[in-house]
């Protein structure tokens, strides 16, 4: 693998971070972090080296015998400025799984002699061992007085991580982010932006993040314990805020957080409080989940009530989708008169009988039945490609290059952006709906051919939102653009900007080329067993309704569907056994 020259090549990378926060942020940092700033750059390279060592490994208690790094030299020397500043602590106080996290299980028992009576127990039973003796928390000069190591604790984990958020604008991001882009691993378009352009754009908004980030992780933990005391979730309920953010992105946050709270509660059986819950929230399938506990209650009339609210607004096809199923149910439980049943256009049906794949691995997994009908009908006058979710959204993303990386205030900060920040806020397309416009103009003139060409060229291997470059080859390019009518682009780009982030997925797994007649078809295929996905539904319901060409395969495997399998017949053969519509419950 490729190295970095510089050995200090991380050092560089963090405080090029502190220097892009003082000169953007220093009205959102506060007097004890503008002054460590400063006091950073003026400690030793080594110990400077260290302590980004530190911030950057797993944890923030570290043994100073394993932080071993040749171009900072003896750790027990670099680490005696950082001391002396505070932002690190020498021989903290440990509990006694801290203790457990630092040292092997030969250290502990030499450690433990004389309270541990089965040195080959595994180390959870000389945890036990240990915890009924004497559970401490000590330091480890009084766990241990003949360690021969010393224990330090970082104390500046929360001010670090405040400013890899404020950074990136967001705490997924991490600081390999550097390290990858340098490597060439990754590589990022170049957008201008301006020193205004920013994440935050007051220290509230931080806090608010954090505090958001803090409750997940406490809600995340407490869902998976095995068992839980009964205050321990009402503990964690109550510290996530219950009045609605006035930042659009953060409110988002607020809203999945509260969603995840009250489904977690519904699972549980905590109906009232679930009620409770989705009734704060905005997010996108509450009010789903809100009629559903109704229903669960014994409310159908009040079920009822907010169904067909949500018929006459809803917030999305998904939620559309929910509703048109749950009214039916609620009529006939009110005795009720039936609704009129929405007819749809039919999606063709196959049903494909195919040998098992060699690999057991192949037939457990979601791809080994894709490519097994993949292998079956591909043939040299007709190629088939698997591209779920990639050739469409990659055609578009080539199409709309230059929008999805225009300058818009806001939309990008820093140099490690693979799209745009406001790509899933309400208002991604509105701020650049002309363009849009302007570049979809494409497609009624046949250049658009050309234009995504020659994006292809010039940014093959760069990130992106929507292209991922492993699975569009120059062949499944080519064969896209001559097969696929430009009509046929224009609604599933439209469809996309309706909703990228719940458009963006559902597409059907393979499609087929006729390069010589120059048109193609979609194929969703379905292993034994498997039944079409909400959002599967939604993109064949489009499509039929589009008269695009797309159908719906069912696999079984040869010694499971019998003596009596059919060979699968070619599109617009007349008399098929296997081709029909899709059953009841499973129209789109």
């Amino acid at each position: 693998m490729q190295t970095l020259e510089d050995p200090f090549y991380y050092l560089a990378n963090f405080e090029h971070v502190l220097e892009w926060l003082r000169a953007r942020y220093p009205d959102l940092l506060s007097s004890d972090e503008l002054a460590f700033i400063d006091e950073f750059l003026q400690v030793p390279r080594s110990s400077r080296a260290l302590l980004v060592r530190m911030v950057m490994r797993k944890g923030t208690r570290f043994r100073v015998g394993k932080l071993n790094y040749p171009e900072i030299g003896p750790a027990s020397k670099a680490v005696k400025p950082l001391v002396e500043k505070g932002w690190v602590a020498a021989d903290p106080v440990l509990e006694l799984a801290q203790l457990f996290s630092l040292f092997t299980k030969p250290e502990l028992v030499k450690a433990f002699a004389g309270i541990v009576d089965r040195p080959n127990a595994a180390k959870s039973e000389l945890f036990q061992q240990v915890g009924e003796q004497d559970a401490g928390p000590y330091r480890l000069s009084q766990w241990w007085p003949d360690a021969g190591d010393t224990v330090f604790e970082l104390t500046i984990m929360e001010m670090s991580e405040r400013f890899r958020l404020m950074f990136f604008g967001n705490l997924r991001q991490t600081w390999s982010e550097f390290v990858l882009a340098d490597l060439g691993l990754y590589r990022f378009e170049t957008v201008e932006f301006s020193p205004a352009s920013r994440a935050f754009q007051c220290r509230g908004e931080v806090d608010e993040y954090l505090h958001l980030y803090q409750c997940r992780e406490q809600l995340e933990a407490f869902r998976g314990q095995a068992e839980n005391e009964p205050d321990a979730l009402e503990q964690v309920l109550e510290r996530i805020p219950t009045e609605a953010s006035e930042n659009a992105w953060l409110e988002a946050r607020r809203a999945r957080l509260l969603y995840q709270a009250a489904y977690h509660c519904e699972r549980c059986g905590e109906l009232e409080r679930a009620l409770e819950l989705y009734g704060l929230c905005s997010h996108a399938e509450a009010r789903v989940r809100r009629i559903r506990v109704l229903e669960r209650l014994g409310d159908p009339e009040a079920a009822l009530s907010l169904a067909r609210e949500a018929r006459l607004s809803p917030c999305d096809a998904a939620e559309s989708q929910h509703i048109a199923r749950i009214l039916p149910r609620l009529h006939r439980k009110l005795g009720l008169p039936g609704l009129p049943r929405h007819v749809q256009a039919p999606v063709e049906r196959v049903d494909l009988v195919l040998p098992r794949p060699v690999s057991p691995m192949d037939a457990d997994t979601s791809v080994g039945v894709e490519l097994a009908v993949l292998e079956y009908l591909n043939q040299s006058e007709s190629p088939v490609w698997y591209v779920e979710n990639t050739l469409i959204n990659a055609l578009f993303g080539l199409l709309c290059w230059d929008i999805i990386f225009a300058p818009v205030p806001g939309a990008f900060f820093h140099r490690f952006h693979s799209g745009p920040a406001d790509l899933l806020r309400p208002d991604f397309v509105p701020r650049r709906a002309g363009r849009f416009e302007q570049q979809l103009a494409l497609l009624d003139t046949g250049a658009y051919k050309n234009a995504i060409r020659e994006k292809y060229a010039a940014k093959f291997g760069l990130q992106s939102p929507f292209v991922h470059w492993h699975g569009l080859t120059e062949t499944l390019l080519e064969q896209a653009l001559a097969c696929l009518p430009a009509a046929h682009l224009r609604a599933w780009f439209e469809r996309l900007l309706e909703d990228i982030k719940a458009n963006r997925a559902g597409m059907p797994d393979l499609i087929r080329f006729w390069p010589a007649e120059r048109r193609y078809q979609m194929i969703e295929v379905k292993g034994p067993g498997d039944r079409l996905q909400d959002n599967q539904l939604r993109w064949l319901a489009f499509c039929a309704e589009h008269d695009m060409p797309v159908q719906v395969c069912y696999v079984q495997w040869e010694e499971e569907a019998g003596a009596n399998a059919s060979p699968y017949e070619e599109p617009g053969q007349r008399s098929s056994p296997l081709k029909r519509r899709l059953p009841d419950g499973q129209t789109p």
